[in-house]
C-alpha cells in the first residue's frame, strides 16, 4: 500500500471489524459496571475502572470522526453516556483526583469525555490548578506515559505546553532502535507513543519525520510477526499506528487476519487461546480487543476519507 491510498477492500474489512466490535461491546456493556464504593486496583483483572475509560476513548473517537453509520453512532453515544454515568457524572474522577493529586489516570480518563463534549466544571478547575504545580510536572514516569499525560492535557484544554519534540525523542521510537529486538511490551509502548503524539490520528503531521520514516520501514514487518503468532490485540494496535501515519503503509494481510479471528457475534479474541464459554468472563477477557478494533476501524476509515477533526491546541 503506497502513496497514502487505502484499498477499498481494506476499508470495507476495517469498517466491518470495527462496527461488529462496537455492537458486541454495546450489547455486553452490562458486564462492565463500576462496583459501588470501588477501590481501583490495576492488578485486578476484573477491575472495571480502566476498561470503562478505554470504552470512553473508543467511543469518543467514533463520535469525533463521524464516519460511522447512524446505528453505530447511537451505540457509541450510549456507551460513553453509560461510562460517564458509571463515573457518577464525573464526580468519581474528580474525587479521585482530589485525593490523589499526583495520579494521572483521572485526567487521562476525563480527556476522553472532553473529546466527546462532556465536561465537569469542578474537574476543570481542579486540573487547571494542578497544572500550575511544579510537583505535577515532575512526576517520574516512562516516556510513553509522559506523552499520554501531555496529550490528555492538550485534549482537556490545559494551558501547559509541553515540548513535544523532546518528549518524542525521549521515547523508544525516538531512538529509532534496532527493530529486530522489539518485544511484546515494548511494541505496546511504541504504539501508544504514536497514539499520543498524533492524538489518535488527528494530527499525523506532528509525528517527527525520522519516526515516520522508521515506521514506514518496519511497521509492516511487525504486523506480520504478531499476526503469525495470533496476537490479535497487538495486531490491531499496530494497525491503529498505520492509520496515524501521514501515509499508511500496511497491506490487507493484517486486517484479513483480524477478520478471520473475529467471531460471528463481533467478539475479537485477544489471541489464539479458547474463548471462555461464560459470557461475562469472555467480556472481561476480550473487552480491550474490542476497543482496539473500534479505534482501528474508525481511524482507518476516517483517514481514508480525508477527515481532519479540529484537534486540541498544543
Amino acid at each position: 500500500m503506497t502513496g497514502g491510498l487505502i484499498r477499498a477492500d481494506v476499508l470495507k474489512t476495517a469498517h466491518t471489524i470495527g462496527s461488529r466490535a462496537l455492537r458486541w461491546l454495546h450489547e455486553n456493556a452490562r458486564f462492565g459496571p463500576l462496583p459501588t464504593h470501588t477501590v481501583v486496583d490495576f492488578n485486578d483483572r476484573d477491575s472495571a475502572y480502566k476498561p470503562l475509560g478505554e470504552t470512553a476513548l473508543a467511543t469518543s473517537l467514533v463520535l469525533r470522526e463521524g464516519v460511522a453509520g447512524p446505528a453505530d453512532l447511537a451505540a457509541a453515544r450510549a456507551l460513553i453516556e453509560f461510562a460517564w454515568e458509571q463515573f457518577r457524572d464525573g464526580d468519581f474522577l474528580y474525587e479521585r483526583q482530589v485525593r490523589h493529586p499526583l495520579l494521572t489516570d483521572p485526567l487521562e480518563t476525563y480527556a476522553h469525555f472532553v473529546r466527546a463534549g462532556i465536561r465537569h466544571e469542578p474537574m476543570d478547575a481542579l486540573l487547571a490548578h494542578l497544572s500550575g504545580l511544579r510537583s505535577v510536572h515532575a512526576i517520574e514516569m516512562m516516556p510513553n506515559r509522559r506523552l499520554a499525560v501531555a496529550n490528555a492535557s492538550r485534549v482537556a484544554g490545559l494551558t501547559h505546553r509541553p515540548d513535544w519534540p523532546a518528549l518524542a525523542a525521549d521515547s523508544w521510537l525516538g531512538m529509532t532502535p534496532e527493530p529486530w529486538v522489539i518485544d511484546w511490551m515494548t511494541a505496546y509502548h511504541m504504539t501508544h507513543a504514536v497514539f499520543h503524539i498524533t492524538d489518535w490520528g488527528a494530527r499525523p503531521e506532528l509525528l517527527p519525520a525520522e519516526i515516520a520514516d522508521y515506521l514506514r520501514a518496519w511497521l509492516p514487518v511487525w504486523v506480520d510477526v504478531w499476526a503469525e503468532v495470533s496476537q490479535y490485540d497487538l495486531v490491531g494496535e499496530l494497525l491503529i499506528v498505520d492509520a496515524c501515519l501521514p501515509e499508511p503503509v500496511c497491506d490487507a494481510q493484517g486486517w484479513e487476519t483480524l477478520a478471520a479471528a473475529q467471531l460471528p457475534n463481533g467478539l475479537l479474541p485477544r489471541d489464539a487461546d479458547p474463548v471462555d464459554e461464560d459470557p461475562q468472563r469472555a467480556f472481561k477477557d476480550h473487552e480491550h480487543t474490542a476497543v482496539v478494533a473500534i479505534v482501528a476501524g474508525t481511524i482507518t476509515l476516517a483517514r481514508s476519507l480525508g477527515n481532519t477533526p479540529a484537534p486540541a491546541l498544543g
